[in-house]
């Protein structure tokens, strides 16, 4: 009994004593081996150590045996068949590649890496697994936080990460983040059992004070997509605005068009009313007996009097400027007369022939209002557009 108890005291201090130095944060470079970098995987046998025999810890913690491992298994996928067939499918998402593509996975998502050790013989091993790394807090944590990657100690790519990292115990756990192509930034380590709220406060505070720090070391790829981003919203804009100023100068050439003929029509009825006037003063007068000769030149000027009154009522006829919205996004401004009608404008927009517009009808946002196939005869001043509005093309199914 008091063996069992001092071996439990042992267990409980050599744990406690390896939570509170998994509280000091470290910054390390290690390099890793070219043959992790390179992508080449071989088998190593895994020289055990005597501290991690489990002879060494008393019978009651040996864990049981492992099960032979699946059979015609990729390396890179070696440690997930493993890790999976002794604990089920309620684990982190571990990427099945090698720790150079996870490195890389990490740089484009702007994440840290989450590096675990395994050492099936381990006797802490078989507990921290179950009750640590598989509880739903552990694997929500890093499945939102980190890019997670494993390995077994004595397989593939294993032996290289332990001999660069050269952990002191297990289960070990590490919070990585890629600095060039051949070194890595070892920002914490977690070395010996830990419980679920432990391991997710030392990997939150490892995020706080640590990760901004490793932010910038995207990869050149995604700032170069950030920048072509920017480089795109700011076509755009330069699109948008180019498009903006061909379309007032379009609607200011027509109105001016429209402008310069009503000006040659008033001109023209002011020249009309002034011929027969210089034809009159141009005809000899008559004797004062002869007034019968004079009444055409009377008729004449009663005649004309009504041209006159046309011309300023024509000149100062209201006109109204309709903005036209299209599905997507474009915009186009008109100017039409105040005596167009509805039709008018569905010549217009079919006349743009803007890419994607089918069978469709006006709409006025607010107040809501429809102009269909029985509006097309209103005038749009009857309509109330005067002296602008705003229309929408709405499709119809």
């Amino acid at each position: 009994m008091s063996s069992s108890s001092g071996s439990a005291r042992a267990s409980a201090g050599t744990g406690e004593s390896l939570r509170n130095s998994c509280h000091d944060f470290a910054r390390t470079l290690a390099r890793l081996p070219a043959s992790i970098m390179e992508g080449l995987s071989r088998s190593i046998p895994r020289r055990r150590s005597h501290s991690h025999h489990p002879s060494a810890v008393p019978h009651h913690l040996q864990p049981p045996p492992p099960p032979p491992p699946p059979l015609f298994v990729p390396e890179e996928l070696f440690f997930f068949s493993v890790f999976e067939h002794q604990y089920g499918d309620r684990h982190p998402f571990f990427y099945g590649c090698r720790l150079a593509d996870a490195l890389r996975a990490a740089r484009r998502e702007g994440k840290l890496v989450f590096l675990y050790l395994h050492d099936p013989d381990h006797p802490y091993t078989e507990p921290f697994c179950r009750r640590t790394l598989c509880s739903d807090v552990v694997v929500e944590f890093l499945d939102a936080n980190f890019v997670s990657w494993g390995a077994v100690t004595g397989r593939g790519e294993g032996p290289g990460v332990v001999a660069s990292l050269q952990p002191g115990s297990f289960p070990f756990c590490a919070v990585v983040a890629p600095v060039t192509d051949e070194s890595i930034a070892v920002l914490q380590q977690v070395e010996g059992p830990v419980s679920p709220s432990e391991l997710v406060e030392i990997l939150q505070r490892t995020i706080d004070e640590q990760g901004a720090a490793f932010r910038p070391s995207r990869p050149d790829e995604q700032a170069a997509a950030m920048r072509s981003s920017r480089s795109a919203e700011e076509e755009e804009r330069r699109r948008a605005a180019l498009q903006l100023r061909q379309e007032q100068d379009a609607a200011y050439m027509e109105s001016l068009r429209k402008d310069q003929e009503k000006e040659r029509s008033r001109k023209s009825l002011q020249e009309g009313v002034a011929k027969p006037r210089a034809g009159n003063q141009l005809r000899p007068r008559h004797p004062p007996g002869q007034q019968g000769a004079r009444e055409p030149t009377k008729t004449t000027q009663i005649r004309a009097s009504p041209q006159k009154e046309t011309a300023p009522s024509h000149r100062t006829e209201p006109n109204t400027k309709i903005m036209i919205r299209f599905p997507n996004g474009e915009r186009r401004q008109q100017t039409f007369r105040h005596m167009d009608t509805i039709r008018d404008i569905y010549r217009y927009v079919d006349a743009l022939g803007i890419q994607g517009v089918g069978s469709y009808q006006l709409v006025r946002s607010y107040p809501r209002k429809t102009y269909g196939q029985q509006q097309l005869g209103m005038t749009l001043g009857d309509a109330g557009f005067y002296p602008s509005v705003t229309l929408y093309i709405e499709q119809l199914q």
